[in-house]
């Protein structure tokens, strides 16, 4: 493509912003950040709520609770009866989260917080029973959550795999980082499948998003 079609950044930031996301969103990614919890970005939250809703999603799967701001987009979009199952190691997070959803008068009916490592709980999680598994968690295990993505989600579900291009190095052939090199897998497992239809958004830190046929 030539370079007098590519976006900038001022381009991309009104992207980013377009869609202002709900005060309770916004005011859940803040917190996030303040307390040094990875937070998703504005474009980020309104992207998951888009897919929630494009889905209709009645079963979700969130790898990486966080404290609760991925969440809130998905629940946004999700259909009033929609469960949310989110894993995180991290159980201060998860009570974060918990008391978010509640202060959004979400009832406990809807989300299933689970605390493990996402590898070992996944294995627990019935084949082909979500419409929408979203990977936000340990770069590191990103492989493995794409194929556990593969297992769990129904014909016609989507896979969102977070933070994509990591930090800028994710393009950059000559970083040989442990995570860009992970990550690069993952996304060319999810290219290369025949199980997956993909798009690679520019997103946050960028977005993968992936049909399952």
């Amino acid at each position: 493509m030539s370079e007098a079609f590519l976006l900038d950044q001022r381009s991309l930031g009104y992207a980013e912003d377009y869609v202002p996301a709900p005060d309770h969103v916004r005011a859940a990614r803040e917190d996030a950040l303040s307390a040094g919890v990875p937070a998703p970005s504005n474009g980020v939250t309104t992207a998951l709520t888009f897919l929630a809703k494009t889905l209709n999603a009645k079963a979700v799967v969130e790898i990486g609770t966080g404290t609760g701001a991925t969440g809130l987009a998905l629940f946004e979009g999700m259909s009033p009866q929609g469960v949310l199952t989110s894993i995180d190691p991290e159980v201060g997070w998860q009570l974060a989260a918990k008391q978010a959803f509640r202060d959004h008068q979400i009832t406990s009916q809807r989300f299933r917080l689970i605390a493990g490592r996402p590898l070992e709980v996944l294995n627990n999680l019935r084949d082909t029973a979500y419409d929408l598994v979203l990977v936000n968690a340990e770069k590191l295990e990103y492989v493995e959550h794409v194929a556990q993505a593969e297992r769990l989600l129904r014909p016609g579900g989507v896979l969102i795999l977070n933070d994509a291009l990591w930090h800028g190095l994710v393009a950059d052939p000559a970083d040989e980082s442990d995570e860009s090199v992970i990550i690069r897998e993952a996304l060319e497992a999810v290219n290369q499948s025949e199980v997956f239809t993909p798009c690679l958004l520019p997103l946050g830190e960028g977005l993968l998003v992936a049909v399952k046929h």
